[in-house]
């Protein structure tokens, strides 16, 4: 199965981010983005990618431990860029960013152990994608539209084991679905 590491915001949270993203989807050229719903709002913390399923259990053991030595945060959804030159555009995160990437890399880690091919390592770059293109696109305005937000912070408190069902229907716009597999409280957490 095809699976991931994230934290998932709060409600209240991607409803913030839904307005800014309204807005966004009305400047010019937004037509010309894919852009994500709030069910695939998340902060991927560890891609594993289709992964075997005799390997899940020691992978979700491995997270779990991850989980209970991570102690829970302060994040919040602020302001926001692109990778690949307009392919990506995306909603940064402020608050513990330390801990952010800590967990980030127990989530790596935990993949690693547990004999997930994982493929290079990369430093943790906190970023919730909100729209795609197949080609570039130029995404200045957005960008720029995205500087002045910050949502409301939240206390993050648990790691999600994800599963995304990519779309097999052909039908234009179709988005993944994304089932929450396990989930772990943080530090002292629950």
């Amino acid at each position: 199965m095809r699976l991931f590491a994230a934290l998932l915001p709060p409600e209240d949270v991607t409803r913030e981010l839904a307005a800014e993203v309204a807005a966004l989807k009305k400047l010019p050229g937004a037509d010309g983005l894919r852009w994500t719903g709030r069910p695939g709002w998340h902060f991927t913390l560890a891609f594993y990618g289709e992964v075997d399923d005799d390997l899940v259990p020691d992978l979700s053991a491995r997270l779990e431990r991850a989980a209970h030595r991570t102690p829970p945060f302060p994040l919040a959804l602020s302001r926001g860029g692109q990778f690949g030159h307009g392919r990506a555009l995306w909603a940064g995160a402020e608050g513990d960013l330390e801990t952010l990437r800590l967990l980030a890399d127990r989530s790596e880690a935990a993949g690693r152990k547990a004999g997930v091919p994982m493929g290079e390592h990369r430093r943790y770059k906190a970023h919730l994608t909100v729209a795609r293109s197949r080609s570039a696109v130029e995404v200045r305005p957005y960008v720029a539209a995205l500087r002045e937000f910050t949502g409301r912070t939240w206390r993050v408190d648990e790691l999600v084991l994800v599963r995304s069902h990519l779309p097999r229907s052909g039908v234009a716009g179709e988005e993944p679905r994304y089932e929450a597999v396990a989930r772990w409280p943080l530090g002292g957490a629950g």
